[in-house]
């Protein structure tokens, strides 16, 4: 949504806005299979092996074609073992995995920026096998009972499987995936009596999980990289019992190489007490990036781990504070000119797009509750309610802002923007408000509240927790 002559984040906002071929059909195929997982497959229906026959059909021409066709066959005859669900598991993300590719190669065409190089899946081994038997096994038993059929017994059988994984640094991504769905199942108790079943959830978060019992599916390739980290923003997610700061950047190599997207992150278990500007006092001591992120600067990183795909696996003793560099000048500057990484091939999903870009010179249009983002008649909706309220960044901010930095993701069927930084001019002085400003300590009064008020909740549970070890 910035002229071709002044350079940006997204260039073509026409291309946004237009429909991708395919793409309905083939969520229209994985809504038809996710249907066969309501009712579950210990006694199915004519309704879900069609659904399942539909499946196997839209992966035909593919490597998975005989073994999917198979899975399918013996689900819907009531028979299917594990590895025919890991089988329908793997069409339904290589689906969504095409719907991925797709959306990417039109965000790539309106924003003018390449892909550099493919992903490629490793091989691995040395996990404990018989504990992703055990976590696949519990998979199995909920598709065979269904969304319907859930009840407090069967989604407490995840709680032995759960706490053997944790233990485990390279099992966690998939005890963690284990712990969050098993806590939704069990909140949703008995399915029998729920009157609304999130079906492409549940089946986003079923199929994940089984695919992350294979050997090997959380490996990937890394390398160390050296020279200039240019943040733009920080992407905050929180839960209940969790919290993960993600920072969006551009990385400059010190051999003067193309610069490219890169992502650091840090997840740290929190209190359901801990919410708001709380959060980072939970975050803060794991990474240093994030001071620097609130003070404006860039980040010197020397031999620093990171995967093919550009996750820096953050170091703190790989890292030190740079120049001030503003991330609105690396938006307008840097940003343009820099590669995107290819996508690890378990996060080829379309929940999990999430591409910086720089937008300038629009107008902000508020209709209802809905906020759109409009240049040369092409309209984008901005994304308000992922404003974490953990900053000064305001839904309000954003509707009276002229530039943005953001994220562009897909979500119900259309490219929405998550702002994470805003522009705005007042009396013709132009300020700046970012989600992360707070992220390395609160500066203005509302910050600072908000982080006193944290801090005696987490002393109250301190205190609480020690009285309780005493005992």
């Amino acid at each position: 949504m910035v002229p071709a002559d002044q350079g940006g984040g997204v260039m073509r906002a026409d291309l946004l806005a237009d429909p991708v071929d395919g793409v309905d059909e083939v969520l229209a195929v994985v809504a038809g299979a996710d249907q066969a997982l309501v009712g579950g497959l210990l006694r199915p229906q004519a309704s879900q092996a069609e659904g399942l026959a539909a499946l196997a059909d839209a992966v035909a021409a593919s490597p998975l074609s005989a073994k999917v066709a198979e899975a399918a066959e013996k689900a819907a005859a009531g028979a299917a073992g594990e590895e025919h669900f890991l089988s329908l598991a793997a069409a339904r993300m290589a689906l969504f995995g095409s719907v991925h590719d797709a959306l990417m190669a039109r965000i790539e065409q309106a924003t003018g920026r390449a892909q550099a190089g493919t992903s490629e899946p490793v091989s691995g081994g040395g996990q404990a096998e018989n504990l992703l038997l055990a976590a696949r096994s519990w998979l199995a038993d909920l598709a065979r009972a269904g969304w319907q059929g859930i009840d407090h017994d069967l989604v407490s059988g995840a709680e032995p499987v759960i706490s053997a994984l944790l233990p485990e640094p390279r099992l966690r991504r998939l005890a963690a995936l284990l712990d969050g769905f098993a806590a939704e199942l069990a909140a949703s108790c008995p399915g029998a009596a729920l009157e609304r079943i999130p079906v492409r959830r549940w089946g986003d978060l079923w199929s994940r999980a089984l695919l992350l019992t294979l050997p090997g599916a959380t490996e990937t390739t890394t390398s160390t990289v050296t020279g200039r980290l240019l943040p733009l923003g920080v992407d905050l997610h929180e839960h209940a019992t969790a919290a993960q700061a993600q920072v969006h950047a551009v990385f400059e190599p010190a051999d003067g190489g193309t610069p490219y997207l890169v992502r650091a992150s840090v997840s740290a278990p929190k209190p359901d007490t801990i919410i708001g500007a709380g959060i980072w006092q939970v975050l803060r001591p794991h990474m240093s990036l994030l001071t620097a992120v609130s003070e404006g600067r860039s980040m010197e990183l020397t031999d620093m781990p990171v995967t093919a795909e550009g996750d820096l696996l953050w170091r703190d003793e790989h890292a030190k504070p740079g120049e001030p560099a503003d991330p609105f000048a690396t938006a307008r500057v840097v940003l343009p000119a820099a590669n995107a990484l290819p996508t690890a091939p378990l996060d080829r999903h379309p929940a999990r797009i999430a591409v910086p870009v720089f937008l300038e010179g629009y107008t902000a249009e508020q209709a209802d509750e809905a906020l759109t983002f409009s240049l040369t008649g092409k309209s984008i909706t901005v994304d308000t309610d992922r404003v974490p309220a953990a900053g000064p960044l305001t839904p309000e901010a954003v509707a009276a802002s002229n530039a943005c930095i953001g994220l562009l993701r897909w979500d119900a069927g259309t490219f929405r923007v998550q702002p994470l930084a805003v522009e705005t001019t007042a009396r013709k002085k132009t300020a700046s408000l970012h989600a992360g400003a707070w992220a390395g300590g609160a500066v203005d009064k509302a910050g600072v509240k908000a982080e006193k008020a944290a801090t005696d909740a987490a002393t109250v549970l301190r205190e609480r927790a020690g009285r309780l070890l005493r005992k």
